[in-house]
């Protein structure tokens, strides 16, 4: 036996029913990979979105975000959608209160910004909310001690906050087009 593992009697035990045996190893190692795959997602996806195009001859990079906010009728809440997917995910991690409120705002920004034609684009380029929450979230994991956990209160007013943000943007997109609409029938 090497020195890291665990004596067998030790490592597992029977549940309160006494029918199968735990492994507490096992539970470990399978939420370490949950773990892992949950960064990697959030990783692919913030690349996906802020990082994954290089310009020529630079080392400057932009995602899909800024492109699919150039989509009329609804690119911008797109990108905010997928924003908020990372925001949840994260929440996973146990994220401290100042830190998920840190994300949220980035989100916010982006995508109050964003809703200015080119130039909410043009913000959306070098803004980059989704590198910047997924920089949040490794910070967090360097040191998660460190950090008290958001509770699932405020989890549930996250998640409210998230709908409301993207119900807003739908009816401030909505309210455009139906102005626009009045505009060019007149």
């Amino acid at each position: 036996m090497n020195k890291n593992s665990v004596p067998p009697s030790q490592s597992s035990h029977s549940t309160p029913q006494g029918d199968r045996p735990v492994n507490l190893e096992d539970d470990h190692e399978r939420h370490r990979l949950e773990h892992a795959s949950r960064l990697d997602r959030i990783r692919a996806l913030s690349h996906l979105l802020d990082n994954a195009i290089t310009i020529p001859g630079t080392d400057y990079s932009f995602g899909l975000d800024p492109i699919i906010g150039l989509l009329p009728g609804g690119g911008d809440v797109v990108g905010t959608i997928l924003s908020a997917y990372i925001v949840l995910e994260a929440t996973r991690f146990r994220l401290s209160v100042p830190t998920l409120t840190r994300m949220l705002f980035n989100i916010v920004l982006e995508m109050i910004v964003g809703m200015i034609p080119v130039l909410g684009d043009l913000f959306d380029v070098g803004w980059k909310a989704n590198a910047k929450n997924l920089r949040l979230i490794e910070a967090h994991l360097q040191d998660p001690d460190n950090n008290k956990a958001a509770d699932k209160r405020f989890f549930i007013v996250l998640v409210i906050a998230l709908l409301v943000i993207i119900a807003v943007q739908i009816a401030l997109y909505v309210a455009v087009v139906q102005l626009i609409s009045s505009f060019f029938a007149s």
